[in-house]
């Protein structure tokens, strides 16, 4: 599929999306979200493709932002709407695809842009990377989940102290809080991923997708997540991964896993 804002690739079990605005700091508009959720709903059914990886392009942003043209005079209403369905279309979305999707942070990851790579199962940013969630500056809150996943991460008083101040932490810091999981060179940033999502598809796809899915429901008000676990650990009894990956244990060798 061609897309005007974005890029996206295979190779090797791995599907690569580039938000492609430069000029615009990678910016999201509302086209480049719809390109989004068409990328990352293609990659997670695409059998082939084991991890996403989600990057910027350039040398200066992951994502600076929203693009702030398109909504500067909505109104109440408006503004309900374009939250609720950036959320459903790709900040929930990305984070409840049951293939992992990992975010390397590139540079500025600012506003929609630190919340798009929050929704993604993990993080890991260049030393160059800068994050924060500058709405209040704006006189507006974050919109794209910003309130609810930085807490989860970072704790409830760095997340309040990063709302309130509207400021930025460098990739350092956002590694002591606990936000990205590696901070490494620009130029080794993409490597370090691709390692990392190379480790991951060599383990079973279906196990995978039922661990994001018991995880993720710990912070969901009104699901008990060890129900989750103890319903997704049953499932996993009934595939033909449980049944290679066992079978390989016992006969010491490397399971080969139909992704079934």
């Amino acid at each position: 599929m061609r897309y005007n804002n974005i890029l996206s690739e295979e190779s090797n079990g791995i599907t690569t999306i580039i938000i492609n605005r430069p000029k615009k700091l990678n910016a999201l508009n509302r086209d480049t979200i719809e390109e989004l959720h068409e990328a990352f709903d293609a990659a997670n059914k695409d059998k082939s493709t084991k991890v996403i990886i989600v990057t910027g392009s350039g040398e200066k942003a992951f994502v600076a932002g929203a693009d702030i043209s398109e909504f500067a005079d909505y109104d109440v209403s408006e503004g309900k709407k374009l939250a609720a369905k950036g959320q459903e279309l790709l900040f929930d979305f990305v984070e409840n695809l049951s293939t992992p999707v990992i975010a390397a942070v590139n540079g500025f990851a600012l506003g929609g842009g630190l919340e798009l790579a929050m929704s993604c199962h993990f993080r890991v940013a260049s030393d160059n990377a800068k994050m924060g969630l500058p709405e209040v500056s704006l006189g507006v809150i974050p919109g794209y989940g910003g309130t609810q996943r930085l807490p989860q991460l970072v704790g409830k008083g760095r997340a309040m102290e990063m709302i309130m101040t509207a400021g930025m932490i460098d990739a350092n810091q956002a590694l002591n809080y606990g936000l990205v999981n590696y901070v490494t060179t620009q130029d080794q940033l993409l490597t370090l991923c691709e390692k990392i999502a190379t480790k991951i598809s060599r383990n079973s796809s279906v196990a995978i997708g039922a661990a994001i899915s018991a995880i993720n429901a710990n912070f969901k008000d009104g699901v008990n997540g060890f129900d989750i676990e103890i319903q997704g650990f049953g499932d996993c009894f009934g595939t033909e991964d449980f049944e290679e990956g066992t079978t390989a244990f016992l006969e010491k060798r490397k399971a080969d896993f139909p992704g079934r």
